[in-house]
């Protein structure tokens, strides 16, 4: 897995290249110091020669100034390594995200792919801009300090062979143990994102119900959860530290002791245990960052299987299978349903739509009623294909849906959803969401049909007003009525209401449905409605009912046969008397 997550460094190759080369000269260079410092003891100051002892003092500090030299370039092309990596894999993550159906966003929470997207590639990025220094400078340094400890007295390096093995046992003793709580950590913050994003989306329900004091609650319960499993994970890498102490004294203490004994009897100099005391310390630190790198790649093994585990959901809707000709596009917007049946996973024992047909013809107008829970709005997105049929085939112009590229069937379809939704920008920028170069006058025109040009004056700066966040700063009515005139400006051959004049008055719902009538006279038009006066003029009405179909026909036509349409239409007019 880390593999196909170190794939993505590929453009930055050449950073990591170069940063491997001045970390490998650096500590050789480093690895010379100790014995220019046992050459000074034992030859310059054990014979009082005062020219080596500052010529190899000269050579040293050279050695000690180049090798900061090349330290600062290591680091600094580490840290471009690990940022593009990071930025490569937030790219090509947030590609993927894009290019999900729902049926494949329904697979994670959104607070998790946000997290995956943010505080998972950071994870791994860190561990590159930090790690890769350690990672090649501690094997250079342990080996080179090995070979050079054997070489000054083979007696005192057997010291290695029990420290060594005790030390990387007691290291793998603890990354054993944490490895799995940073899986669990990811989870928590995921859980911390999920109520933090719940709380800001529904911050006027809070307030409105007065709920604060349970939404602290709530938060305080699963940020103690991530304070608990990040402080057990992190009391178990705090052991590091002092296991490392533990094996390098109790090392020194035993090389002092042995050492001492040596240089008594004269079979070792003083200068030689001293240099050879300085590889003991390179050997010892360079086991811990070694520890260190494990610990960081095991946090990255973490974080990198949550966002392979992204990379890897199959998209169910694609372009591979059906598609014969790339450049079919809609040009009427003739619909039919054959026998379409729908379920959102296709283990469910029960389906959300069921045998359902009907035929649309290009330039009608359809209402689209029934009782809450009833798939209206789950039977429009299967034209789009948001979700595609579990079972038999929905076509637009004669061709299955499943035949046109994506892009050009849905840039012929324009739909508003439930949820309105509105970006951070101006009111104009948001109204070329629909078309991109649309000009002034298309842009009024559009607005004209959706009754916005009633309320657009009145807004701070007309077209140039700011929206913000979500469009908190305009009415239910006129966030609708924008969403409606942003899908008008786009020229569809299908234009999809799903209950998008719910917030609108009556007297202004009518106007709106007469400018679509004369504004888009040869646009298909759904129109998913609660009320009966929203769908009257329609040319038929389908009646939805437990996921089927309970009748289709007139308003005239189904107030004088359908039993569940008058009992509708009476209430609806009782309770406008009212």
């Amino acid at each position: 897995m880390l593999r196909r997550i170190y794939s993505y460094m590929r453009p930055y190759r050449m950073y990591a290249i170069l940063a491997v080369l001045c970390i490998t000269a650096e500590t050789t260079l480093e690895l010379l110091i100790p014995f220019i410092m046992a050459n000074i003891v034992d030859v310059g100051v054990a014979t009082g020669d005062k020219a080596y002892i500052f010529t190899q003092g000269a050579l040293m500090c050279g050695c000690a100034l180049l090798a900061m030299f090349l330290g600062i370039g290591s680091v600094r092309f580490a840290a471009t390594c690990g940022q593009g990596l990071g930025a490569e894999l937030r790219r090509e993550e947030y590609r993927k995200i894009q290019n999900f159906s729902f049926a494949n966003t329904d697979h994670f929470r959104t607070s998790s792919l946000i997290t995956r997207l943010t505080n998972d590639v950071t994870t791994i990025q860190n561990s590159v801009s930090t790690g890769l220094r350690p990672a090649v400078r501690a094997p250079v340094m342990m080996v080179t300090a090995l070979i050079s400890s054997f070489f000054m007295s083979a007696k005192l390096a057997v010291v290695f062979f029990i420290a060594a093995p005790s030390l990387a046992f007691l290291l793998w003793r603890i990354i054993r143990h944490v490895r799995p709580l940073y899986g669990r950590v990811q989870s928590a913050v995921d859980q911390v994102n999920r109520i933090v994003q719940e709380n800001l989306t529904a911050i006027r329900v809070v307030k409105a119900y007065v709920r604060h004091d349970y939404e602290i609650e709530k938060f305080s319960t699963v940020n103690t959860a991530l304070r608990d499993v990040s402080e057990r994970a992190f009391q178990l890498t705090a052991l590091n530290m002092p296991t490392m102490q533990l094996v390098m004294y109790a090392t020194i203490i035993a090389i002092l002791w042995y050492g001492g004994r040596l240089t008594m009897i004269g079979h070792m100099e003083i200068g030689a245990l001293t240099g050879f005391l300085s590889y003991v310390m390179q050997v010892l630190n360079s086991m811990m960052m070694i520890s260190n790198v494990f610990q960081m790649l095991t946090r990255s093994l973490a974080s990198g299987k949550r966002i392979m585990e992204v990379m890897d959901e199959e998209i169910d809707i694609t372009e591979q299978e059906g598609v014969t000709d790339m450049n079919a596009e809609v040009r009427n917007g003739d619909i039919v349903f054959d026998h379409v049946s729908f379920k959102y996973k296709r283990e469910a024992p029960e389906n959300v739509l069921s045998d359902i047909s009907f035929h649309i013809s290009a330039g009608q107008t359809v209402g689209i009623i029934g009782e809450t829970g009833a798939a209206k709005s789950t039977l429009v997105q299967l034209i789009p294909r948001l979700y595609d049929v579990t079972e038999g085939s929905v076509y637009v112009d004669g061709r299955s849906v499943k035949e046109y590229p994506l892009r050009h069937l849905r840039e012929a379809i324009a739909m508003v959803l439930q949820k309105n939704t509105l970006f951070s920008g101006t009111v104009k920028e948001n109204l070329r969401w629909g078309k991109e170069d649309a000009t002034d006058a298309e842009i009024e025109r559009a607005c004209r049909i959706a009754c916005v040009d009633e309320f657009i004056d009145r807004l701070e700066s007309g077209y140039e007003t700011e929206l913000g966040q979500g469009g908190v700063n305009v009415s239910g009515g006129q966030k609708q009525r924008l969403c409606i005139a942003r899908a008008i400006l786009k020229q569809p051959k299908v234009l999809i209401l799903d209950d998008s004049t719910s917030a609108v008055d009556t007297a202004t719902e009518a106007k709106l449905r007469k400018g679509l009538a004369e504004g888009l006279p040869d646009t298909t038009k759904l129109i998913i409605a609660q009320r009966v006066a929203s769908i009257e003029t329609a040319d038929q009405i389908i009646i939805l009912k437990d996921g089927r179909i309970d009748d289709i026909g007139t308003h005239e036509e189904l107030l004088l046969r359908n039993e569940f349409y008058q009992e509708l239409n009476e209430s609806q007019k009782k309770g406008a008397l009212q």
